[in-house]
Parts: structure tokens; C-alpha cells; sequence
């Protein structure tokens, strides 16, 4: 009789799903991102979530002139991930995107395209600055409508239809509110004053708007002629001359110099210099030495005159300007270092704020000879008419021609830059619009806020920001430029007079947001603008001119809380974080805080996120001009926005984050790891109908119950870390849990159950329940991560679900996955595991055996604990360990290969070839393999299972 050929591979239980191995996201994102808005995933969101607490990430604004990069690649998509993550720990996470459509940049970019961004002209005179305005929206709405889109491409949730801008005339009528709000309590004051300001764009810039860069320049030790002097000086001079030394690294302020500081409390040296006397500091007597060797290549003689006289005793002292028909005095400072420089430093009050300080208390002037164009106006001899920059070299030549140059040595430091143009500023008097820190007590009260109120992530921002605002000057408000808020100043046009007031502000704040907002200050004439009846409060006079400056454009982000949280109706006041870049410790952080404090008494947020910098694998910042910067655009259809998303969630987003295609290469092969888990627990659901074949928990087998145990540890662990911002956290633990719980064991000691059952068997079943509560899980723990590949995988999970895995909540584990006396049997049953299979590998080496499935193995030995152990899970082992035997009982013989373990001291594992055939089916070897003539290559498990398919008898 011939038998017949059985195709046992049909009788298997193999994955089946329609999931795909390949993601292929550049081309099924876009798919997604259409399917997600036929059905309006954000409103549906916020449907879902009208019942629960609301909680808000207000978004700081990018500033809309470009197309995005990988700084807004992190940013954008941390926020998404806080914002899903809170969306699915059950909170009303409601995110309004915003975008930052003032400033310098728009408009220089318009100056630029209209022609008018050449020397000789001036920008803020050139054209009708209603015409401008109009072709500086319809720069700023450009991008707004490209950086939509492309973080929209990213996955990034939000209500993209409504976002809020700051150039919406609602907006800009709430700006003109806040800043009247300021003027009504009393913060706001005109005066002239040393601010940043860049003459290549024309404006002064506020501190956050500097950034500092190494620049060489010359540094000068310059003499000025002492006209009078300590008594006991001029005793043991005897009428000889004698000169105070000063250093500085800006030549160009000194036609400015008005005084001399130094410290009181320290002590001063009078030095014969080749016959000339200098007066240095004590403490900078050294350095100022090898200074004179230097410039006379050695030949200088140098002896003390007199020592022992302080600081306090020079103040009061009078001097000679070096080529100026001026005097100046000796003055004393706190602020004098004797770290650098000669201990005597140059006072220009027009342009130092230490400066300015000291040349008020003196009541002297606040001179600054130099004009918005960066240069000396026609009161300056020689230099009239020339760039500080031109000017900086012929004064030094100046100084050595009139003998007052001590030396000259070329110096490397950081010197502040614009961050436009990125030219160097130039710190100068002008008169400008100021919010006084020190009124009303709003700086002590901003301290105490930051130390009481917030919450910093991390925590050193608390210091950072606390002692930005502790040392920062007043804030600097406004801006000579078109394209922003107008300051709504009038002035008088008989007394000159300033009309500043919170009720006139309002006024124009109401016509700016009935209207077409920031045009109207320049449609409308001051009669339009005032209030009927409006009279200057000194002259009486009823004819005014309007102000020309603008707001800062900090000050329009800063009042977003105001714009935004306030009025929005999804949103509310205050917001429970920001998240932002370290440097927005100076700039939108910065600025909201001290808005809010001034108007509101609170700051508007109750946390605050810093994320780093994107730098490159040498710690680069990335930069165009160095040539390492990589576009998203470049990225995506390569990698999708998934890897780039798992890229911000891998890392410690607090510190710089590294990018390179290496990186995002290795974080591919992670990806594809978890969607490979992804495809075989679905593959293995593909029979599996929740609501007909789900187990009880009782039912299930005991690796079922252990690896619910740690899916109930990874649920609470990754709950944590999102409740933190950790995400690092929530990728490393579900990646370490899919590549090692889940692929290098459990799902490995399952497939046999899974493949080789009877397709309803209740043990398969079981096996089935724990992949699809794995499943259910994973995907929803990933989806503020993987959002579109966790959507995907959720469409094929059998049974009923919700339409979007974003419709979800975190899972919860039940009480009962969680065994802690399971788990204490596991691990040690694991380590055992561990050296079984270095027994296996030792056998496999001595050829002994191919696969494990080949192997007999026997605990020939073991420690004390694991006797009872191995005894009481006898019937699990051969599973566990995935070999055809496992013979707890020691025999006689010894066995093939035998392995002492050094990691369980005690632990000794024999092997041999396990007896009997090998199933052609499961692959088991058994001594009952051909006991079934019809089947007579299975094993006796797998006889009745293919017998009750249909097989012969």
C-alpha cells in the first residue's frame, strides 16, 4: 500500500495578516494624514474629550520666514507627543498652533525684494508704510501657509485651520491693550539711554535679539594725564607728571569719555615707566608688566613709585581727555574687575549700561556722538562722518601719534551681534521706550515667582531664568521699523509734550481690532486716533503728531497669553506648560513671564519645558555657513516622519541632540523591529475573535500570566515617564521590551503553541489573549510616538475598537497581571534559562546538536533554591528552554556535553541528542514519532490535531 503524501504545513497555524512588512512611510503618511482630515481627527478630540479636565501647552510661535528645520522638527513634535500623551492620560489636551508674523526679518526681506536695502537709503521713510505692511503680510501669510503644511506632514496634531497669528488684527488690538495696561500701572517711561542697536538694520534690538560670536579686535592700554591727584602722590611725585592707565576693546567709545572708574576698596600702584608715572590696580600689576614688555620688546624699565594708596583715595581726582579739550573725574565703582585690564576703566555713559549707571549718579551727560548709521556725527574732529568700525583704527593711530598709547595687542572675544544681519551692535544712547524693572517691586515679584509658581524642567532653568531677570536691565520697548504694533505715543504739537495714557491706548486698540488693525495707525489721522475732547495735559493744546516706533516683537509673543489663552474658547488661563528651546530662557519665556507679572500679578504658565539644541555628531550646532545642516525635507522620503519622530522621542531631548543619517539609520532598524512585533501579534490574531475565544486570566498558562506581568510593569513605567516629558524612557522601555520580553522570548516560546495547536485549542486561545492584550497596549503606549504607524497597526487588531487609536486611552493594567511572587519564580527561572542556553551553544560548538529543538538536557546539579523550583515547573521547562526534554532526576551516565555555570554557582546543565525522531511537523523529537501508520513522521501531539482537521485515520 502506498501512503499518501501529507502536506503538513497546511495543517500549521501560520501568521496571517495583511499588515505589511514594509511601512513604506513616504508613501503612506500622506495617506494618513488625508484619512485623518475626512473625519476631522482634532474635532473629534476635543469631542471626546468635552467631559474631561482641560489641560493646555500653549505654543510658542515660530517666527514665519522659511521653510522649517530639524530645531522645529524637535520642537514641534515634542509638543505633540506631551499633547497626545495628555490626551490619552485622560485630559482635554486642546493645542492651538500659533505663528510670529512681525519683525525685522519680514521686513527686511520685503526691503530687500522692493530694492530699498541699499546704502543711503532709509528704509522707514522709502514708501507708504500701508503699502509696506500690506506686502509684509502677504510675506508672513506665506509661510504661514507653508510651515502649516509641513508640520502637519509630520503628524503633528493641532487646530490648523484656526491657528493663532500675531499680525490678526485682534491680535495686534490686544498687544496695544497690554502695553497699555503697562502705561496704566505706572511701568512704562521714555529716556535716553544705551540699548543694542544695529546700524545695518537701523533699530535697537532688545537683549534677546543679541547673540554673541567670537570676534577679533583691538584692544588699547591708553595713559590720560592726571590734572590732579592724591596729596600723598603728589607729595612723592614732586610735581612730575602722572597718568591713569585705562583698557578697552573699544577704541571707538573713547571721543565719548566723560570719567574714570576704579574700586574703592582696592589698592593702586604708582609705577615709574621709563620716567612717565602710570597708575594701575595692585591686583593687575603683574599682567600690566608683561603688557610694557611686550610693547617695548623688553626694553621698558619699570619701578615703583609709592604703594599702599586705595581707590576711594583717587575719587575726586581730575584728568585730561588724551586728544579732547576735556577734563573728566575719577569715580568710584563696585563694577571695576580685577581680572582683566589695568583697574581703571574708561566711562562712556553714552553707551554702557554700568556706564550709564555711574554718569547719572555724577550728573553727567549722556553723551553719545554717534548717529542711528553707526557713525561719528560732525562735533567729533577727525573722525566725523566715519563707521566706529572705519573710525577704530585711525583713533589708535591718533593715540600713538599724540604719545598716549601704552600698547595695542589684537584680541579674541565674544562681542554682540545682531541676530538678524548678524553684524556686530553697537551699544549706544538713544531715546527709547522702557518698562521699569524696579517699579511697583515687578522685578522681586517675577523672582519669587519663578522660585514659588513654577515648576522648571529641567530644574536648572529655574536658575537660569532667575538670574537672567535679576541682572537684566529694563526692558528695552521699542522699535524704529514699520512692520509691527505702533507705540500709540502723541506729542503735543505746541508744548512738545508726551500724551501717554492707558484710556487713549484703548482707544486705538479698539480701532486697530475693528478694523484692519496696525494699517489704521497710518490710514487715520491723529484726530481719528485720539479720543474725542483729548487735550494735552500741560499746554492744553488740541493738535498732536503720533508717535513713529514700534513694539518689540517679544513683546508681541510675550502678550500671546493675553491673545490667546484668554480668549480662545478652548483654551484657558494659565496654561500648564511651555516648551521651548533653552534659549527662550531670554525670549519667550522671558518676556511672557514679566508681561504677565506686570498685568496679571502670576505668571501664565504653572510649568516650563527646555529642550536643547540640534547639533551635529561633532557637537556642531548646525549652521549653513559650516555646511552641516539636513532639511526635513531631505529627510522624509527617505525615512518619513515616523523616524524623525522617534529620533525626538530616543533621546534626552533636555540636553543637544545629535543628527546624522547614521543616527537616523539605526533608529530605522528600531522601527522596524517594532513593527515587525507589530505584524507577528497580529499575524497570530488572525483567527482570534475577542468576544468569542478571550480567556480568563485563571486560564491562561503561566508564561502568559508572567509576560502580563510585564506588560503591567511596562504600562506603569511608561505611564510615568509621560506624565514626566521622559519619552526616552517610553521608547527605550517598549523597544527593550519588543527586542527581549516579547521576540527573544516569549513570542519565541509560543510560536510552538500558536503553529502546532489545534486551531481552537484552549491553550492557543490563551496564548492569543495575551498577544492581543500585548497588541492593544503597544500600540496605544506608542501612539503619541508612532502616530501613524500605531493608527495603521490599529485598524487590523480583530474585534471591536474604536475608529482611531488616538481615541484611545493609556491602557490600564488590571490588578491581577500584576504577581510579584510570579515574577521572583521567573527571574530566577530566567537566569537558568540564560545558562541553559550557553549550554546549548557549547553542545552546538562540539557539533553535537543544530537546532535546540535537537537537544536533552538535564540539571545535573543545581543550588539549594532551585531544586524545588525546577521540580514545581517540571512540565514547563522543555517550552521555556525550547528543547524536545529536559530530565531533572540525575543519572549515572555522564552526559555528551556539560556545562558549570559561573554566573548561578552550583549550576550544572548536561546535554545530549534527545531520543527518538523528529516530528515533521513541530520539529519536536519524540520516542512515540511513527506510533500513527497514516502518520508515521508525527510525534503523538501532533497526530490528533491534524486527525481532527481531516487527516486519515
Amino acid at each position: 500500500m502506498t501512503l499518501r503524501v501529507m502536506d503538513y504545513k497546511a495543517t500549521l497555524n501560520l501568521p496571517k495578516t495583511a499588515f505589511p512588512m514594509r511601512a513604506n512611510l513616504p508613501k503612506s503618511e500622506p495617506e494618513m494624514l488625508a484619512w485623518w482630515d475626512s473625519f476631522g481627527i482634532y474635532k473629534r478630540l476635543r469631542e471626546a474629550g468635552a467631559d474631561r479636565p482641560l489641560w493646555i501647552l500653549h505654543d510658542g510661535p515660530p517666527y514665519v520666514n522659511g521653510h522649517i528645520h530639524m530645531g522645529h522638527v524637535l520642537n514641534k513634535v515634542l509638543k505633540d507627543i506631551v499633547v497626545k500623551s495628555r490626551t490619552m492620560l485622560g485630559f482635554n489636551a486642546a493645542y492651538v498652533p500659533g505663528f510670529d508674523c512681525h519683525g525685522l526679518p519680514i521686513e527686511h526681506q520685503v526691503d530687500k525684494e522692493l530694492g530699498l536695502d541699499r546704502p543711503g537709503v532709509d528704509v522707514r521713510q522709502a514708501m507708504n508704510p500701508v503699502e509696506k505692511i500690506a506686502r509684509c503680510r502677504e510675506y508672513a501669510r506665506g509661510f504661514v501657509d507653508i510651515q502649516r503644511d509641513e508640520f502637519r506632514r509630520l503628524g503633528v496634531f493641532g487646530d490648523w485651520d484656526n491657528p493663532y497669528l500675531t499680525m490678526a488684527p485682534a491680535y495686534e488690538a490686544v498687544i496695544a491693550r497690554e502695553f497699555g495696561r503697562l502705561v496704566g500701572r505706572g511701568l512704562v517711561y521714555k529716556g535716553l539711554k544705551p540699548v543694542h542697536w544695529c546700524m545695518h538694520c537701523k533699530t535697537a534690538l532688545a537683549q534677546a535679539e543679541v547673540e554673541y560670536e567670537e570676534q577679533r579686535a583691538p584692544s588699547v592700554y591708553v595713559k590720560f594725564p592726571l590734572e590732579t591727584m592724591p596729596p600723598a602722590l603728589a607729595a612723592e611725585l614732586k610735581g612730575r607728571n602722572a597718568f591713569a592707565v585705562i583698557w578697552t576693546t573699544t577704541p571707538w567709545t573713547l571721543p565719548a569719555n566723560l570719567a574714570i572708574a576704579v574700586e574703592p576698596s582696592q589698592s593702586y600702584v604708582a609705577l615709574d615707566v621709563t620716567g612717565e608715572v602710570h597708575v594701575v590696580a595692585r591686583a593687575r600689576l603683574e599682567d600690566y608688566q608683561r603688557v610694557l614688555e611686550r610693547a617695548s620688546k623688553g626694553t621698558v624699565q619699570v619701578t615703583p613709585v609709592t604703594v599702599g594708596l586705595h581707590g576711594s583715595d583717587y575719587v575726586g581726582s581730575t584728568y585730561r581727555h588724551p586728544w579732547i579739550d576735556r577734563r573728566g573725574q575719577i569715580a568710584g565703582a563696585d563694577f571695576v574687575a580685577m581680572d582683566t585690564g589695568t583697574g581703571l576703566v574708561h566711562i562712556a555713559p553714552g553707551h554702557g549700561e554700568e556706564d550709564y549707571e555711574l554718569g547719572r549718579a555724577l550728573g553727567l551727560k549722556i553723551y553719545n556722538p554717534v548717529d542711528d548709521d553707526g557713525r561719528f556725527v560732525a562735533e567729533v574732529e577727525h573722525f566725523a562722518g566715519l563707521t566706529v568700525w572705519e573710525a577704530n583704527p585711525k583713533i589708535v593711530d591718533l593715540l600713538r601719534d599724540r604719545g598716549a598709547l601704552v600698547a595695542e595687542e589684537i584680541l579674541d572675544h565674544t562681542y554682540p551681534h545682531c541676530w538678524r544681519c548678524k553684524n556686530p551692535t553697537l551699544f549706544r544712547a538713544t531715546e527709547q521706550w522702557f518698562v521699569a524693572l524696579d517699579q511697583q517691586s515687578l522685578r522681586t515679584r517675577t523672582l519669587d515667582a519663578i522660585r514659588r509658581d513654577v515648576r522648571w524642567i529641567p530644574a536648572w532653568g529655574e536658575e537660569r531664568i532667575f538670574n537672567m531677570i535679576a541682572h537684566r536691565p529694563d526692558w528695552t520697548l521699542s522699535r524704529q521699523r514699520v512692520w509691527g504694533v505702533p507705540i500709540a505715543a502723541f506729542y503735543c504739537a505746541g508744548c512738545q509734550a508726551v500724551l501717554l495714557e492707558q484710556a487713549v491706548i484703548e482707544h486705538v486698540a479698539q480701532i486697530f481690532g475693528g478694523g484692519r488693525g496696525i494699517e489704521e495707525w497710518y490710514l487715520r489721522g491723529e484726530e481719528e486716533l485720539l479720543p474725542p475732547g483729548t487735550r494735552c495735559r500741560q499746554c492744553g493744546g488740541s493738535v498732536f503728531r503720533k508717535g513713529t516706533d514700534t513694539l518689540d516683537v517679544w513683546f508681541d509673543s510675550g502678550c500671546s497669553h493675553a491673545a490667546v489663552l484668554e480668549t480662545h474658547p478652548d483654551l484657558r488661563w494659565p496654561a500648564e506648560l511651555y516648551l521651548e528651546g533653552s534659549d527662550q530662557h531670554r525670549g519667550w519665556f522671558h518676556s511672557s513671564l514679566l508681561e504677565a507679572m506686570a498685568t496679571r500679578g502670576a505668571p501664565p504658565y504653572k510649568s516650563v519645558l527646555t529642550c536643547g539644541f540640534v547639533i551635529d555628531t561633532e557637537a556642531r550646532k548646525m549652521s549653513k555657513s559650516v555646511g552641516n545642516t539636513v532639511a526635513p525635507e531631505e529627510l522624509l522620503p527617505k525615512y518619513g516622519a515616523e523616524v524623525l519622530r522617534l529620533w525626538v522621542a530616543a533621546e534626552d531631548y533636555t540636553d543637544d541632540i545629535r543628527v546624522s543619517t547614521e543616527i537616523l539609520d539605526r533608529l530605522a532598524d528600531a522601527y522596524r523591529r517594532i513593527r515587525n512585533t507589530f505584524r507577528f501579534l497580529l499575524g497570530n490574531l488572525g483567527d482570534f475573535e475577542p468576544a468569542r475565544d478571550r480567556q480568563s486570566y485563571a486560564r491562561l498558562d503561566e508564561i502568559d500570566r508572567w509576560i502580563l506581568d510585564r506588560l503591567a510593569r511596562l504600562i506603569g513605567r511608561v505611564r510615568r515617564a509621560y506624565e514626566e516629558y521622559e519619552f526616552h524612557t517610553v521608547f527605550h522601555s517598549v523597544h527593550n521590551f519588543c527586542a527581549v520580553d516579547l521576540s527573544s522570548l516569549y513570542l519565541d516560546v509560543i510560536k510552538d503553541r500558536l503553529y502546532t495547536s489545534a486551531a481552537d485549542d484552549p491553550r492557543r486561545r490563551a496564548a492569543q489573549t495575551a498577544c492581543y492584550d500585548i497588541f492593544a497596549a503597544l500600540a496605544r503606549l506608542l501612539a503619541p510616538i508612532l502616530t501613524f504607524t500605531s493608527e495603521e497597526a490599529w485598524r487590523y487588531l480583530p474585534g471591536v475598537r474604536t475608529e482611531s487609536v488616538h481615541l484611545e486611552r493609556f491602557p490600564e493594567a488590571p490588578r491581577e497581571w500584576l504577581d510579584d511572587a510570579l515574577k521572583r519564580d521567573w527571574d530566577r527561572l530566567l537566569e537558568v534559562r540564560h545558562e541553559v542556553a550557553k549550554a546549548l551553544e557549547a553542545a552546538r560548538a562540539e557539533k553535537l546538536i543544530g537546532s535546540a529543538l535537537e537537544a536533552a538536557v538535564r540539571i545535573a546539579h543545581a543550588p539549594e533554591d532551585l531544586p524545588a523550583l525546577l521540580r514545581a515547573k517540571r512540565d514547563l521547562l522543555p517550552t521555556l528552554f525550547i528543547v524536545s526534554r529536559v530530565d531533572l532526576d540525575r543519572a549515572q551516565a555522564r552526559a555528551s556535553v556539560t556545562y558549570e555555570s559561573q554566573d548561578i554557582p552550583g549550576l550544572v546543565v548536561g546535554v545530549d541528542r534527545a531520543p527518538g525522531a523528529k516530528c515533521e511537523r513541530c520539529w519536536m523529537r519524540s520516542e512515540r514519532v511513527g506510533e500513527n501508520a497514516a502518520h508515521p513522521s508525527l510525534c503523538e501531539r501532533c497526530v490528533p490535531v491534524v486527525l481532527a482537521r481531516g487527516g486519515t485515520s
